[in-house]
């Protein structure tokens, strides 16, 4: 049976999530409550890289939430593409600190998965910043982030967090399908004249 506090981390980060697939601003507050409560989930369940990513989520909610209102010139940032460089660099950088981490955990923990964990990890730290950017790129990793998280978690016992993961996986395709719509350079223009 879940426990109280993993009941209360998924309510909040299951509303944060449905809340960034319709591209609403409260997306941020709920993901803070949801990343603290889980920050402890985590790390009572030996997963110490999602522990550290609940902090990460933590800061970078906070930072996301001024970014959508005022982060393009005191405006708020609209729905757009990654070029190309700069994905590849983000993602690249993301695994390469996934394998290091992933190295040290096993090396100085008791990590319950460190490849996988440390993987989440740093994928998790992309899409969060592709997010906070408002780049639809950041659906794509979440996917793959939430294929990952989806058997990581039910092999540590944490079921509802994994069925909620599942659901998370087609939370993001939806907003993926979502956000690209409003990436069209014709829905750009009404969304800048409105």
């Amino acid at each position: 049976m879940p426990s109280i506090p993993e009941l209360l981390a998924n309510a909040f980060v299951t509303a944060s999530i449905v809340l960034a697939a319709r591209n609403s601003i409260h997306v941020w507050w709920t993901g803070i409550v949801g990343c603290i409560v889980f920050g402890w989930v985590f790390f009572e369940a030996r997963l110490y890289s999602d522990t550290l990513l609940q902090g990460f989520f933590v800061i970078a909610s906070a930072a996301g939430w001024w970014n959508w209102r005022r982060g393009d010139q005191g405006n708020p940032v609209r729905v757009r593409w990654t070029p190309p460089s700069r994905l590849a660099a983000l993602l690249g950088a993301a695994v390469a600190f996934a394998l290091a981490w992933a190295f040290a955990m096993k090396a100085y923990t008791d990590a319950a998965a460190p490849f996988i964990d440390s993987m989440i990890l740093g994928l998790s730290v992309a899409a969060q910043l592709l997010m906070m950017g408002r780049r639809v790129e950041n659906w794509i990793v979440w996917i793959v982030v939430n294929t990952l998280a989806v058997p990581l978690f039910w092999s540590r016992e944490l079921y509802l967090t994994a069925g909620l993961y599942a659901f998370y996986w087609v939370n993001a395709w939806i907003a993926l399908y979502h956000w690209r719509r409003l990436a069209r350079p014709e829905t750009l223009l009404a969304i800048e004249e409105a």
